[in-house]
């Protein structure tokens, strides 16, 4: 079971984001994926799909179907996705306890 969470603030800003953008929340998934990357070994990728595999795991959290692979599960399990305009950067951020170390700029992360 995923363990994944949206903020109030991500949640807003992600149905924003999809009517800017001409979606239709029913009609795409939010896949939320780890890909190697970035001055700390690993990078958040999060982007709208229509496709679905397999080796998929689907979930609806908060009004919004996300969807990730098992690895990028594993990478991710009890994170919240939160959304910040704030001074300490605008956009989406992943709150991970998993994390051992992150970069400065908080685009990337270590286990």
């Amino acid at each position: 079971m995923m363990e994944f969470s949206i903020t109030e603030k991500a949640r807003l800003k992600l149905e924003r984001t999809a009517t800017e953008e001409g979606l239709t929340l029913g009609d795409v998934y939010l896949r939320v994926s780890v890909v190697p990357g970035g001055c700390s070994g690993l990078t958040y990728d999060l982007g709208w799909d229509t496709a679905v595999t397999e080796s998929d795991e689907i979930a609806e959290i908060s009004g919004i179907r996300v969807v990730m692979d098992l690895k990028s599960r594993l990478y991710v399990d009890g994170t919240a996705l939160d959304f910040g305009d704030g001074l300490d950067g605008k956009g989406f951020h992943f709150d991970n306890p998993q994390a051992i170390r992150t970069c400065a700029c908080g685009e990337s992360f270590g286990l």
